[in-house]
């Protein structure tokens, strides 16, 4: 009983290794994640619990390994009972709570982008795994050794045969070209290096050779378009000073102030206080000030600005009572609010019009669309991009995503860290069909002769141990034949 207990506790804490491995992989690479933001605001210390659960778990597992199976239970103590315990619970309720849908698209694109080398590093684990597994086979019952051949048998082939279903846009035929660096867009400028929507933020995001503005218009009291994002309950309580600046008062739309007292409220002290990117401390401290002083800008300063430098500017209005307000005519502008399409073409119809579905863009027999980059598969952007259609994806901001996405053939990104993707000048790999099938053959190839060579080591020793079995049955046999025939003569 205490043996198949032990069993039992290993079994549960080579889950708990294998759980806390998917949870760091999810985790790490996916701090834009909704999954990222529930452990870090609500279970701040779960990350480094959780990779130290998963150093803890594949500790054990090792020296449950090279030690024998009856000694599994000298090695499982209570506290390992609760250190897994513990785990499970944490990773159930975070689990739980998460938006699962929107989760597993992310997920999905990153096993895109590892998939290959993933496979490469399952390989390597089922080859140091063998003789583990080939000891517990030797020490296993009749019954228990068919399940493990099985088993192992069954896994071994899942790995290494899953690059016949591995998919990837960075997997390419030889005669294809890798597509154009997708464009840079500033979502709300540089919201790393400076406030969001201010006009710091703009001018930070120009050193990165971005293509165009990301931002948000709303319309103040006295009809003048200004920079916010926030709107409704939320008004300017995030990026702004309102709650000091008017103690007694709650705004819950843009109308009910004018831009000259917009303006005078302080839009970058939030930034240095609340370092929503964790990146203040790579400012200087003329940077510093300079967002300590921002205020809000006016849509014509900024329209000013790109004009300056040639730079486009999407938008959309959360403002209500938007007709009659869309009274610019610049060639740089990019219109995206849906509502009043019709109106803003007639208006202005050099405004470039920019869809966030592709049905409304075919009906309206538009070329250019802006949607969440997981909304769209790889083929279905290769596809548009092959019939002409500019395909923005929003919001970027890891460097193995922008590869992906290059790879796909995107035209365009909006990303917070346009900083870091401006100086990626190459996707991170980009292999051939061809060269990635000679790779993994010959990496499974290796692999099997490995445990080939420990299953012939096996097999010697069943021989062996079976030879010497008859040999000392005959032997015996002998033995007690003359013993009885001098017996019978004595």
């Amino acid at each position: 009983v205490s043996y198949q207990c032990a069993c039992c506790w290993f079994s549960v804490v080579t889950l708990v290794s294998l759980l806390s491995l998917c949870w760091m992989y999810i985790l790490i690479p996916h701090p834009e994640s909704s999954l990222f933001l529930c452990f870090v605001l609500f279970l701040p210390l779960s990350v480094p619990f959780i990779l130290l659960t998963l150093c803890y778990s594949l500790l054990f597992c090792y020296q449950a390994g090279v030690h024998t199976a009856q000694t599994v239970g000298e090695l499982v103590h209570g506290a390992d009972h609760h250190f897994c315990c513990v785990n499970q619970l944490l990773c159930s309720a975070a689990g739980i709570s998460l938006e699962w849908e929107q989760e597993w698209a992310t997920v999905l694109l990153s096993l895109q982008a590892t998939g290959p080398f993933l496979q490469f590093g399952a390989v390597g684990a089922l080859t140091l795994l063998s003789s583990f597994v080939f000891q517990g086979f030797h020490r296993a019952k009749k019954g228990h050794k068919f399940l493990i051949a099985v088993v192992f048998l069954v896994v071994s082939a899942a790995i290494f045969l899953c690059p016949l279903f591995i998919r990837s846009p960075c997997l390419t035929d030889l005669d294809e070209k890798i597509p154009e660096k997708p464009k840079l867009i500033g979502h709300r400028g540089a919201p790393m290096l400076a406030p969001e929507n201010t006009m710091m933020s703009f001018r930070r995001s120009i050193a990165c050779n971005v293509t165009a503005f990301e931002t948000d218009v709303q319309l103040s009291k006295d009809r003048i378009p200004f920079l916010m994002h926030d709107n409704k309950s939320e008004f300017l309580l995030r990026t702004t000073n309102v709650k000091e600046k008017f103690p007694k008062t709650k705004f819950n739309q843009s109308t009910d102030l004018t831009l000259e007292e917009l303006q005078s409220l302080n839009a970058g002290e939030w930034f240095l206080k609340t370092d929503p990117f964790r990146s203040v401390s790579q400012l200087s401290e003329e940077e510093k000030e300079t967002a300590r002083n921002q205020t809000i800008p006016s849509l014509l300063q900024l329209l000013n600005l790109a004009k300056q430098h040639n730079i486009s500017v999407i938008f959309d209005l959360k403002s209500p009572n938007q007709e009659n307000d869309t009274n610019f005519c610049l060639s740089q502008v990019l219109w995206l609010p849906p509502a009043q399409r019709e109106y803003v073409n007639m208006r202005a119809p050099g405004f470039t019009q920019i869809y966030n579905n592709e049905m409304d863009m075919l009906n309206k027999t538009g070329s250019h669309l802006n949607v969440k980059y997981s909304k769209l598969s790889m083929n279905k952007i290769r596809e548009l991009r092959m019939n002409n259609v500019t395909v923005n994806l929003w919001v970027v901001n890891e460097r193995w995503l922008f590869s992906l996405l290059w790879c796909a053939g995107a035209s365009s990104v909006t990303t917070n860290s346009c900083h870091l993707l401006k100086d990626v000048h190459q996707p991170d790999w980009v292999l051939s069909h061809h060269r990635y099938t000679i790779i993994w053959i010959s990496v499974d190839i290796a692999s099997s002769k490995v445990w080939t060579h420990l299953l012939i080591q096996c097999f010697l020793f069943y021989l062996y141990y079976f030879l010497h079995c008859r040999l000392m049955l005959k032997f015996n046999t002998f033995f007690c034949l003359q013993h009885n025939s001098i017996y019978t003569l004595l």
